[in-house]
């Protein structure tokens, strides 16, 4: 193999390794902290069933955000609505042979996944325009948003502008999955895109982005209602 292959060979497994391994660190972290108060969100669900039924519901519809600012809800579950079909598009790189399925929704999955740029632009235009946002907006936040323009841009202008060599791309990511390393294709642009992506998955476990798993185990939003009634009565009240 050339050295350039050895080089992302190594640096795509150590970025496995930071992710799953970060990842896990932080949501077993956060799911073995002592939650010894009871403080949910009211109005909440008394039963363990309920309150997993309406984390999904939220989850899917984005409803504190949805409740609290209505235009930032229209562009973060834009990006995220965008996100799954861009996941669905590169599904095809990791799988051989395709599923009909997934063979069949590719052409929906690109279309949609190519609106990726504009959630992201309006995010950042509006943090950079709502004195609220703009106020508790670190740099942080803006590399976030920049590094999945980047992460879409340079991925549109491989399907668009430079059209690289998709089954020598798919023969590299198999390769790497099945840990048996091939030549990575040398192809200027896949190699931005692709460092990108490697950045994105050094930076992720480490960052505000945590929240894709975090969200499952914050004990305000996971905590069932059903404290028993501990108000104090006065003995001395109404004499």
């Amino acid at each position: 193999m050339s050295a350039l292959s050895l080089f992302y060979a190594g640096i795509s497994y150590a970025g496995a390794v930071v992710f799953f391994g970060g990842l896990a660190y932080k949501l077993i972290g956060y799911a073995l902290t002592p939650s010894p108060l009871k403080i949910p969100l009211t109005p909440q669900p008394a039963s363990a069933a309920g309150v997993a039924w309406k984390a999904v519901g939220s989850i899917l519809s984005f409803r504190a955000l949805w409740n609290g600012d209505r235009w930032t809800w229209v562009g973060g579950y834009g990006l995220h609505l965008v996100l799954v079909f861009v996941f669905i598009r590169h599904l095809r790189l990791f799988l051989s042979p395709v599923p009909w399925p997934l063979a069949d929704v590719q052409p929906f999955a690109l279309l949609i996944g190519a609106l990726l740029p504009l959630p992201l632009v309006y995010l950042m235009a509006r943090r950079a325009a709502v004195d609220r946002y703009r106020q508790i907006s670190s740099g942080a936040d803006y590399f976030a948003l920049a590094l999945l323009l980047l992460i879409g841009l340079s991925g549109l202008s491989l399907k668009f502008l430079f059209h690289a060599d998709v089954v020598g791309i798919k023969e590299f990511l198999l390769g790497l999955m099945l840990l048996s390393p091939v030549e990575v294709p040398e192809h200027p642009a896949f190699l931005v895109h692709f460092s990108l992506v490697l950045v994105l998955g050094f930076y992720f476990p480490f960052s505000k982005l945590i929240h894709a798993g975090g969200v499952l185990l914050s004990p305000t939003t996971m905590q069932a209602d059903d404290a028993p009634d501990v108000r104090h009565v006065n003995p001395w009240g109404g004499q």
